[in-house]
């Protein structure tokens, strides 16, 4: 059963940091793609980055150069760096999995899906003040 857990969400100010981590579980191989969304409410929801199963990444260009995604394949957790927050950061943080096999990429820079991400977590909040 695959199971994803978010933690590391919480309350910073404008020009802080947090770090994301997401224990995956059920599954042993890399899969297509793992990525982290956010929603903020209101809005849509909206891919932030990315890491492909070449290990590839790509990010939403309303977060490149601030935010990193990386991947700790020996301990199945997928984790976001997130520097220089911005109070429109705030929003509840999603990691999620595309399983499949093969290679595609996985979200383009306007954020938008362009893989089949079947399983998500709970999610974490994450809220920025200025």
């Amino acid at each position: 059963q695959v199971q994803l857990v978010e933690s590391g969400g919480g309350s910073v100010q404008a020009g802080g940091s947090l770090r994301l981590s997401c224990a995956a579980s059920g599954f042993t191989y890399s899969g297509r793609c793992m990525a982290w969304f956010r929603q903020a409410p209101g809005k849509e929801r909206e891919g932030v980055a990315a890491i492909d199963t070449y290990g590839g990444t790509s990010y939403a260009d309303s977060v490149k150069g601030r935010f990193t995604i990386s991947k700790d394949n020996a301990k199945n957790t997928l984790d976001l760096q997130m520097n220089s927050l911005k109070s429109a950061d705030t929003a509840m943080y999603y990691c999620a999995a595309d399983l499949s096999i093969g290679w595609g990429p996985c979200i383009d820079p306007q954020g938008r899906e362009l893989a089949n991400f079947d399983y998500w977590g709970h999610g974490t909040q994450v809220t920025v003040s200025s």
